[in-house]
């Protein structure tokens, strides 16, 4: 199994999740985002996937992709859209062509639920209409389209899995959150609740919402480790190819995600309300039913587990600097 993007965040999860449930991993990963300390204990590759020779010496050993690989900052892709699809469409079609010449004919792919843009309704189901409204939604989507065309004329089968928010870290405060810049609102209030950087800027608090403040889906990243873990299981037995919302099916505000990091740290999370980012959605919240069926999935963890583990990662990596320093 080749983890592609797995010194990453959701990446380097799966990769922990795949281990314990007996599967081999090797990690390939170019550490442009991704930690060599995520992947302790792993093989890894250090290449790009744009590298077909690298790509070509490792392909063989494996027999199925997963594919993290991808710049993820949906404001950066507004700005810089040639990074985004050089990497994200480029990369992407570049291990799509190394692996059908390699003979690999499965693999699981880290979507999103920007996808579909601004859902005419939420929750959203797996028939939405797919409209995103940023490069990054655009150079998901053309992968998820390649994917659909590889499967018909080469079939090479895949499992195409649109996150909602990913959260949370492993509970054995091993691994966890880490991008540099941090753009998640869990990292970031738990970070202003710890005094370790600035106060917390709320976009908006005009959202058609009983708060006022936009509502999301979020999902433990152990729960997406597993629906990984299922996928690929799937696939092997020689099911079709699929496409899944994974999420919680329950949104939260962000102004109730906040008093939950209050709750867990018990401190205040000092913030400041700022305008409305361009092409936010009110609410984005996840119709998991089809996930549930197919792969037998539910998202186990709630929103409390999330900010929990989040905080012990953040504390024993602060303790870690300490010691360190």
């Amino acid at each position: 199994m080749l983890v592609v993007g797995g010194a990453g965040y959701i990446g380097s999860h799966t990769a922990r999740a795949l281990k314990r449930a007996g599967h081999e991993a090797i990690i390939f990963d170019n550490l442009s985002t991704g930690y060599e300390s995520l992947a302790d204990g792993f093989e890894l590759v250090k290449a790009d996937v744009l590298d077909s020779t690298a790509l070509a010496r490792v392909l063989p050993r494996a027999d199925a992709i997963m594919h993290f690989a991808a710049h993820a900052y949906v404001g950066e892709s507004v700005v810089d859209p040639k990074k985004y699809f050089r990497n994200n469409v480029e990369g992407g079609l570049s291990l799509l062509n190394a692996a059908l010449a390699a003979g690999v004919k499965r693999v699981v792919f880290s979507s999103s639920c920007a996808v579909y843009g601004e859902p005419a309704k939420v929750p959203i189901d797996e028939n939405a209409a797919r409209q995103p409204v940023n490069p990054y939604g655009v150079s998901k989507l053309f992968f998820e389209h390649a994917l659909e065309a590889y499967d018909r004329a080469y079939g090479m089968h895949y499992a195409s899995l649109r996150y909602f928010n990913a959260a949370g870290a492993d509970e054995s405060g091993e691994i966890g959150e880490r991008h540099e810049p941090e753009t998640h609102l869990i990292p970031l209030a738990l970070n202003a609740a710890a005094g370790l950087g600035p106060e917390l800027q709320v976009f908006g608090s005009d959202y058609p919402a009983p708060d006022g403040t936009c509502i999301r889906d979020y999902i433990h990243v152990n729960d997406l480790a597993s629906a990984h873990v299922k996928s690929l299981e799937h696939l092997a037995a020689g099911h079709d190819s699929f496409a899944v919302n994974l999420g919680t099916g329950k949104g939260y505000s962000v102004r109730e995600v906040i008093s939950v990091v209050e709750e867990v740290t018990g401190k205040r999370v000092p913030l400041r309300i700022a305008p409305r980012r361009a092409g936010d959605p009110p609410a984005l919240v996840a119709n998991a039913a089809r996930a549930q069926a197919l792969l037998q999935w539910k998202a186990t963890r709630g929103l409390h587990d999330m900010v929990a583990t989040a905080w012990k990662w953040m504390e024993r990596k602060a303790r870690a600097t300490e010691i360190g320093s």
